[in-house]
């Protein structure tokens, strides 16, 4: 009887430690108020301006989608060896992440765009052999894929960072089996960050929607959908705040921009930076726009040595600013932090050009 009672007492402990652990509070809590962004319901850059240009309430970030990459298809996971091991270790590209984002928040970086099936290693490619994917064909998590971007959410939330998270990347998505399976992943993600009761993410439901998707619930017309179901999964009151993204230059849809919590837009292919601020102010325009943030979360122009550059038109316009940068061919290890293997590093030109002008806007 004793035995009984004691193995009892232990199962009730098992369970109210797993409880106390699951309910652990997080750090760092992203919210959004107008146009402004918010943590830990401060706004972000307090009381900073730049050149005469309001800097408090953006959200600087860069395109880091690589973060959890795998290849899951042995025919081409040779392309992303490692020039010291001769082998791929998508556990050793999450750590060398992981241990470099102290180093981007000192420069004044609040968040960065992770996605679950990455983005092109080529920087663009007109096909992807590769299989890099967080989700099975049904849309189940694959836990390895998890246990990886843990490890970054659980660091971003200690740093009091927000990453954007997305979901789906076109010419991965069609390695889900059908809509089901693309509705099922969003409900299990979305039940997952809930389930480790994280605070600080912002979720891009995919990225350009209206470019390549096979699935059309991630194309323009349909989109919101998957937007509205997200917003509709609440836990203790709490939803993630969402959004989607389309290609560089577009000014997005009524039905994305009713429905969002933030805009998207990309600068990728606006050479001019005066055509930034005319995409800024045109997505202000659009039927359905009710002061939410405007957010550039990739856009492969730099100039960072001029005056007038992508990012401080976007600044220009109050609209936040992404940086993505892919290696270029002919170039070393060191440059871009999308071609696969990444050199999460500050150690290029282009990366030092981009974060010393984001510590001069952000006051970091």
């Amino acid at each position: 009887m004793k035995f009984k009672s004691l193995a009892f007492l232990t199962v009730i402990y098992l369970f109210s430690a797993f409880v106390v652990f699951s309910q652990t509070p997080r750090k760092t809590v992203v919210s959004i108020s107008a146009d402004k962004f918010y943590i830990n319901n401060e706004l972000t850059y307090p009381g900073r301006d730049w050149n005469g240009y309001k800097i408090e309430g953006l959200l600087m970030n860069s395109r880091m989608v690589q973060g959890v990459f795998d290849d899951l298809n042995p025919e081409t996971v040779k392309n992303w060896e490692y020039s010291d091991t001769k082998k791929w270790d998508a556990d050793r590209n999450t750590d060398d992440f992981v241990s470099h984002m102290a180093e981007w928040k000192s420069y004044g970086l609040l968040s960065f765009t992770i996605n679950l099936q990455g983005g092109s290693p080529y920087g663009y490619s007109q096909s992807q052999p590769w299989v890099n994917s967080a989700y099975t064909e049904s849309g189940e998590l694959r836990p390895r894929y998890f246990k990886r971007l843990e490890r970054i959410l659980d660091n971003a939330d200690e740093l009091g960072m927000a990453p954007m998270l997305g979901l789906f990347y076109f010419g991965q998505d069609d390695n889900l089996a059908d809509e089901k399976a693309v509705v099922n992943a969003v409900n299990n993600v979305i039940d997952w960050l809930h389930e480790k009761n994280y605070k600080n993410v912002l979720i891009e439901v995919n990225n350009e929607c209206n470019v390549r998707y096979d699935h059309e619930i991630l194309q323009p017309e349909r989109v919101h959908e998957l937007i509205e179901l997200v917003k509709s999964k609440k836990k203790n009151g709490y939803r993630f705040l969402v959004s989607t993204s389309y290609g560089g230059g577009t000014v997005p849809k009524e039905n994305v921009v009713k429905a969002s919590d933030f805009i998207l837009l990309h600068g990728n292919g606006v050479s001019d930076p005066n055509k930034i601020i005319e995409q800024v102010e045109a997505t202000r325009d659009v039927d359905g726009y009710t002061n939410q943030p405007i957010v550039y979360n990739e856009d492969d122009h730099f100039n960072f040595d001029q005056d007038l550059n992508n990012f401080t038109a976007a600044v220009s316009a109050y609209a936040s600013w992404g940086y993505f940068d892919y290696r270029m061919k002919g170039e070393g290890f060191e440059e871009g932090y999308q071609s696969v293997p990444v050199d999460w590093g500050i150690n290029s030109d282009r990366k030092k050009g981009f974060f010393g002008l984001l510590k001069e806007i952000t006051g970091y």
